[in-house]
């Protein structure tokens, strides 16, 4: 099964999920069907063998605390 980066625009949640194209997802926080599939780039093995980066950078602070790779939150 393919693993989906979803957004939940009623409770502002970011997730993934393991779906087949048949299936409803809900957001695991607060229950909404109305989400939202994000486009996520595809990762592919390096010639050389060497793992690929994360991230490069944080997201600009008015996307929010938290980016793929990078989190602004107190730990």
């Amino acid at each position: 099964m393919p693993l989906f980066e979803f957004h939940c625009p009623p409770c502002r949640s970011q997730f993934e999920l393991l779906v087949r194209n048949s299936e409803k997802p809900a957001c695991p926080e607060c229950g909404s069907v109305k989400i939202e599939k994000l486009l996520s780039a595809p990762a592919r093995p390096s010639a050389n063998g060497s793992s690929l980066p994360i991230a490069s950078s944080c997201p600009p602070p008015s996307h929010g605390p938290c980016g793929t790779g990078c989190c602004r939150l107190p730990g």
